[in-house]
This record gives C-alpha cells, structure tokens and sequence, in this order.
C-alpha cells in the first residue's frame, strides 16, 4: 500500500463480533510475534468467544478492514481514576497487519476510540507501549499522546498471582 496520512477509501470499522474470533486470534499470533511475545500468547477461540462475547465481556474489539479483508484491530476496556471521579478508556492491543501500515489505517482505529471515549463520557485514553518500539511512540506523539514520565506498570500473573491470592488464608507473618 502506498503511504498517505489519510485512511483508505475502502476501510471500514466496525464492532467484532463472535464470528470475527478467528480472525482476531490471528491477529493476537501475528502481534505476539512482532513483539517476541509468541510463548504468552497462549488464548484459544473459545477463551476468547467467552472472555469477549459471552455474558459478561470483559473487553470490546473493533476491527479493521480493507477491501473486506482483515487489516488491524483495536481491544480495549474501561478503568476508572479516583482523581477524575470518571471512567477512561484503555487500549490493550492495537495491531495493524504490516501491508497495511502507514496508510491511516491505525490512526484511523485511534479516532474511532478516541470519538467511543468522548461519547461515553471517558476522562481519559490511555494506553501502554513497549520503550524499544520507536515506530510506535512516533505514531502516538504524532497524535497528540504524552508519555507518563514516573510511572512504572507492574504485574503480579502466574505463580506469583496464585500465592497472593492464596495469602489470604494464611495466618500474616510477623
């Protein structure tokens, strides 16, 4: 594709659906590999269907395509801040497939988030990216995004998820 700051023509965004599970799962492999995160992707259809279709969605998709082929999604969810006394919006994982970039097709899936989190009345949109990724962080400033200077994101999954929530039925040690 050539590159041009505005979106194709024949691009079209739209809500996933369960039948887009397939495709969606593709797209988790392709970015797990461009990431070297390819062991920890470890989501099947039928997680995904449940986690994101099923009765209590734990996430939104919108998808992405061009000419009616898959080109990029967006997954994303709500938080709350304290501070705004609102809820924001979070982007998980936005992924472009690489025919695809450069033609607005990412900051095309960025407005339409950014006009869901006006809509529903969202204080903020915020979202995390990899510090080696310099493509990326271009992409963000370019849209006007700042980065948290000070902010650290920290994570408890696995074994260590399991033994804190197994501390609770454990006398406290002194």
């Amino acid at each position: 594709m050539t590159t041009t700051s505005r979106a194709p023509a024949n691009l079209q965004l739209r809500a996933a659906t369960v039948e887009d599970v397939p495709p969606l799962l593709a797209f988790i492999a392709e970015l797990a590999e461009f990431e070297a995160l390819s062991h920890e992707a470890v989501a099947t259809e039928e997680v995904l269907a449940e986690q994101l279709f099923g009765p209590s969605p734990g996430a939104e998709v919108v998808m992405a395509e061009v000419d009616g082929a898959p080109a990029g999604f967006a997954l994303f969810f709500h938080t709350f801040s304290t501070f705004l006394g609102r809820r924001g919006l979070y982007l998980e994982d936005l992924f472009v497939r690489p025919a695809f970039r450069g033609c607005g097709v990412g900051r095309a899936l960025m407005v339409h988030l950014a006009g869901i989190a006006q809509a529903r009345g969202c204080g903020r949109f915020e979202w995390a990216v990899l510090d080696w990724n310099e493509d990326a962080i271009r992409f963000y400033r370019s849209l006007g995004a700042r980065g948290m200077d000070g902010w650290t994101v920290q994570r408890v999954d696995g074994q260590a998820l399991h033994a804190l929530a197994a501390s609770a039925k454990a006398p406290p040690s002194d």
